[in-house]
C-alpha cells in the first residue's frame, strides 16, 4: 500500500493519496485546490488516480475534488447522506473499495457534519484489522470536529453534537495500535485544542484525548461546543461552493501588474486592498483603505475573516506576492484576485499623496483603563487564560459581524497576542469609518511580562 500525507500548514489541512503498487489504481482523499501535487506523486509511482474521496463538505478551504476530477477523470464520492450539484456518487456506510490488495472500508462517522465519513485502511485485502483511519473531521490529535460549524446548515450543534459522540465512539472500537490520520492539524478552527503531530493513534487518543474519555452524550456535547474559535465569515462561503458547481481553478493563472493609479480607479469601483507586508511595513506607509494581511502567516484564513469571498481583491507588497496570494486565496475560492502592485514600496515613493501612515503603539503606552475603547481580538481560548481589565472580548474571526458593539468615534486601541491579528484588526476598522485606531506592537504577550502593569 501507498500512502501519501500532504500538509498545508497555513491552512493546517491534511490531504492524503492512497494506491495500490500491484494495480496501480489510486484515490486521493480530501485535496486541496492546486492539485499539480497528487499528479506529480502518481506519476512519480505509476499510479492512476481513480477516485476523489472528500470526508465531508469542507468549510475551511475549497477542495480540489472538480480540479482532480477535470485533470484525470476520476469519480467524485462522497458520504451516504451528500447532495451536490455535481454528479457524484454517495458511498454507503460499511462499503469497501478494492484498489488491488489494498482495501479502503467506509464508515459512515456524522457530527462534523451529516454527510461525514472516515474510511479504514487495509493494507492486505484480508487483513481482520485496518493498519490505519482517514479520520476526517471525527477525531484530531487530542480533540474531536466540532458540531457547531455553519456547514452543518439545518442542524443544531445538540443534534450534530451527539451524532458526533456515537462516531467517535464506534472510532474507538479499533484496534488501539491503529493510527490515526486527521484533517485538520493545529491551527485549525474545525475544533479547539488539535496537535501538531502528523498522526496519532487509537490507544494514544483514548489515554490523552479529553472528549473521548468516558462520559455521557450530554456532557460530551457541552464540552465540544464550549470555547470554540469564532468561524471565520468565509466558512459559509466555502461550504456553500462546495457543493456547487463552480469553477475550476488554475493555480498557473498570471496575476496582472497594477499601478497604484490602476488600482485606486479599481479601488474605487470596490475592490478591496489587501496589503501583504509586515505589520510594521505596513504602518509606515501604505495605500489609503488598504488592510494589512501579513502574506508570511495564515494569511488566506485571515483574509477572508475581514473581506467578503466575492470582492475584488488587489495584492499589495513585495515583488511576485501576488502570484503565492492568488494562490492562497484560491484554497479558500476568493478567486477574484484582479491584480497585484508589485513595485509598491516605490511606487508609493513616487506617489506620496496616495501614502498614509498607520499608528502602533508600545505597551508602555497604553492609556490608563477606561480612557479609550479596547479590543482583544484573540480566540476565546487565549482570552481564557488572562486578558487586560476593560478590554471587549472580540475574536477578529467575529469582529466583521460584531462592529455594533463598537463607538466609531471613540478613540480605539486593539491587542492581540503579538500585533499581528491586531494590524488586521485596525486596518479594517479604519475601512469602516473608525477614525482614531492604533494597534499594541508585541500585544498580550508583551504586556504579560509588565509585572507592574499586571
Amino acid at each position: 500500500m501507498i500512502l501519501e500525507q500532504y500538509q498545508l500548514g497555513c491552512l493546517s489541512i491534511s490531504s492524503y493519496l492512497v494506491g495500490d503498487e500491484t494495480t496501480g489504481k489510486a484515490v486521493v482523499v480530501d485535496p486541496q485546490r492546486d492539485i499539480q501535487i497528487y499528479l506529480d506523486t502518481a506519476k512519480e509511482k505509476g499510479l492512476t488516480i481513480e477516485q476523489v474521496i472528500l470526508t465531508h463538505f469542507h468549510a475551511d478551504y475549497v477542495s480540489g475534488h472538480l480540479e482532480l476530477a477535470k485533470a484525470t477523470g476520476a469519480e467524485i464520492c462522497f458520504g451516504p447522506t451528500a447532495e451536490a450539484e455535481f454528479e457524484i456518487r454517495n458511498l454507503s456506510d460499511n462499503e469497501r473499495i478494492v484498489l488491488g490488495d489494498t482495501v479502503l472500508e467506509i464508515w459512515a462517522t456524522p457530527g462534523h457534519t451529516p454527510e461525514s465519513i472516515s474510511i479504514l485502511l487495509f493494507e492486505h485485502a484480508d487483513d481482520s484489522a485496518p493498519m490505519s483511519l482517514l479520520s476526517g473531521d471525527a477525531i484530531f490529535v487530542g480533540d474531536v470536529g466540532r458540531p457547531d460549524l455553519l456547514a452543518s446548515i439545518g442542524f443544531t450543534a445538540e443534534e450534530l453534537g451527539r451524532q458526533l459522540y456515537d462516531s467517535t465512539r464506534r472510532l474507538c472500537t479499533l484496534p488501539s495500535d491503529t493510527r490515526v490520520y486527521p484533517n485538520h492539524g493545529a491551527g485549525s478552527s474545525c475544533g479547539k485544542q488539535l496537535g501538531s503531530a502528523p498522526f496519532t493513534t487509537i490507544g494514544e487518543e483514548l489515554r490523552t484525548n479529553y472528549a473521548l474519555q468516558p462520559m455521557e452524550p450530554d456532557e460530551f456535547v457541552a464540552l465540544v461546543t464550549e470555547g470554540q474559535n469564532a468561524a471565520p465569515n468565509y466558512f459559509l462561503h466555502d461550504a456553500i461552493t462546495n457543493r456547487k458547481h463552480h469553477g475550476v481553478f488554475d493555480e498557473n493563472r498570471v496575476v496582472d501588474v497594477l499601478t497604484i493609479d490602476a488600482a485606486k480607479v479599481l479601488a474605487e469601483a470596490g475592490a478591496v486592498v489587501v496589503d501583504t507586508r509586515s505589520p510594521e511595513d505596513f504602518a509606515a506607509g501604505h495605500l489609503s483603505g488598504a488592510i494589512n494581511v501579513d502574506l508570511d502567516g495564515r494569511f488566506a484564513e485571515q483574509t477572508g475573516m475581514v473581506v467578503g469571498g466575492d470582492s475584488d481583491i488587489i495584492v499589495a507588497g513585495a515583488k511576485g506576492s501576488g502570484q503565492e496570494a492568488m494562490v492562497r486565496l484560491g484554497r479558500i475560492g476568493f478567486d477574484n484576485v484582479v491584480g497585484s502592485i508589485d513595485d509598491y514600496v516605490s511606487e508609493l515613493e513616487a506617489n506620496p499623496e496616495n501614502r498614509v501612515t498607520g499608528e502602533r503603539i508600545s505597551v508602555g503606552a497604553l492609556p490608563p483603563a477606561g480612557e479609550v475603547q479596547l479590543i482583544d481580538v484573540r480566540n476565546p481560548g487565549e482570552t481564557s487564560l488572562g486578558f487586560i481589565a476593560d478590554a471587549h472580548l472580540i475574536p477578529l474571526g467575529a469582529l466583521p459581524n460584531r462592529t455594533s458593539e463598537l463607538d466609531p468615534k471613540q478613540p480605539t486601541v486593539i491587542y492581540c497576542a503579538t500585533g499581528g491579528r491586531s494590524s488586521i484588526a485596525a486596518s479594517w476598522l479604519r475601512t469602516q469609518g473608525f477614525g482614531d485606531v492604533v494597534d499594541v506592537r508585541g500585544g498580550y504577550e508583551e504586556w504579560s511580562k509588565e509585572p507592574a502593569d499586571a
